[in-house]
């Protein structure tokens, strides 16, 4: 729930109903006699004493982490854990193979999701993010800039319909943009952003997107031109105490140089279609 921002986002990762959780983050809250959570219509925020327990929680986990590290050491298979956001997401797997071979001694745990990169306790052991890390203990390798755009269904209907996704799970900047912009011109919400992208794709109404995304998809088409005050920079985030150890170096250098290679369209240079 803290890592999500509510019961929702919890739900997701962890495939149990947000009442189930509900239910058990009270009992939890009763068992320590503590408020470990102030609740409102955006999601759920830690208190001091939330924070405090979460940050223990943190440190056992990534004692567990290490130990468990270890074990695959030992056993010849290392896990590295890369914490990305929807997009990026789906760019990397699209191109997994230049990721991760069959030779390489080590496999892959995607955590897909809009919220920030957790890597300072080592839940996570790469991560992108939208700025640069204020935590001492993370190392950032610039990538480029990422540009917006609305998007909709080539040669589709030009009215002003909206699609967005929910409010209260709006947390990027580009996901609130339509809210803030468009408030009555919003048609369809959802719960999660790639469902934008299927929308836009069968005529329902604009989106906006990553360039990368709507601008490489042949069945959008921009609906104006970049949204500027959306654009922003972009980094490769790891641990400086994990960033040197083979399997992750490996890995992120392989990040980095397959998001470097596709920088123009990420800024928003619309690729060239021939034939």
């Amino acid at each position: 729930v803290a890592r999500h921002g509510g019961l929702t986002g919890a739900a997701g990762v962890t495939g149990l109903s947000p009442a189930t959780i509900g239910r058990r983050i009270l009992q939890l809250e009763e068992k320590v006699g503590l408020a470990l959570f102030v609740r409102s219509q955006v999601g759920y925020t830690l208190t001091a004493e939330g924070q405090a327990l979460f940050d223990e929680l943190r440190d056992m986990e990534a004692a567990v982490r290490r130990g468990e590290n270890w074990r695959q050491v030992s056993a010849g298979l290392v896990t590295v854990r890369i914490a990305v956001g929807t997009w990026i997401g789906w760019l990397l797997m699209e191109n997994f193979r230049a990721l991760c071979t069959e030779r390489d001694p080590f496999r892959i745990e995607f955590a897909v999701g809009e919220r920030r990169a957790q890597l300072s306790h080592r839940e996570n052991h790469i991560g992108i993010r939208a700025f640069e890390p204020e935590e001492p203990n993370l190392a950032a390798r610039y990538l480029g800039e990422t540009a917006y755009a609305a998007y909709r269904q080539k040669n589709g209907l030009q009215a002003e319909r909206w699609i967005a996704v929910a409010e209260t799970e709006a947390i990027s900047n580009y996901l609130r943009w339509p809210h803030q912009n468009h408030p009555n011109q919003v048609v369809v919400t959802v719960d999660r952003p790639r469902s934008m992208l299927d929308l836009a794709r069968a005529g329902a109404g604009m989106a906006v997107l990553p360039c990368f995304i709507g601008d490489l998809d042949p069945m959008l088409e921009r609906a104006g031109g970049e949204i500027a005050e959306l654009r922003h920079k972009q980094w490769l985030v790891t641990h400086n105490d994990d960033r040197s150890r083979r399997e992750i170096r490996t890995l992120s250098d392989r990040m980095a140089r397959l998001l470097k290679s596709h920088a123009d369209v990420f800024a928003g240079k619309r690729p060239s279609r021939t034939g």
